[in-house]
């Protein structure tokens, strides 16, 4: 069952590549140079944009709810995707990356943002200086 979950090229992930692509923007996909192989890497930025499914990454939102079945196979597998995550980001930084985290949320369910706004976040991050983000959904 697992085998048919996809890493790459998944629905949040194309919407946004489409929208970064409709503004403009050039961007090379899942560097195999860069730790973590991102989702979205935007040289001329120095940024990499990382598109995280909430149930898979655990994060704190309406979407995720820990499974009530295998609880120590679910628990353990989450847990470890999150370390790997921070270690990733933690690289990136360290090898002189701008990394911005858009979680599934931010996109879908039923506190999504509205799409032009997060796109408009997403540019804004771009044009900042700032290091690291996060855009979710609202609560």
């Amino acid at each position: 069952m697992m085998s048919g979950i996809r890493s790459k090229d998944t629905k949040p992930e194309l919407q946004v590549r489409k929208a970064l692509h409709r503004k403009g923007y050039r961007y090379r996909l899942h560097d195999p140079k860069l730790p973590g192989k991102p989702d979205i890497v935007l040289p001329k930025y120095g940024a990499v944009i990382l598109v995280n499914g909430c149930f898979w990454h655990g994060h704190a939102c309406h979407l995720f709810k820990w499974p009530s079945t295998r609880k120590d196979f679910w628990r353990s597998k989450i847990t470890r995707n999150a370390e790997k995550d921070r270690e990733t980001s933690d690289a990136l930084t360290a090898a002189g990356w701008r990394v911005l985290v858009v979680w599934e949320c931010a996109l879908r369910g039923r506190h999504r943002l509205e799409f032009d706004s997060l796109v408009n976040q997403i540019v804004d991050w771009l044009c900042s200086e700032c290091d690291r983000d996060e855009i979710g959904g609202s609560d």
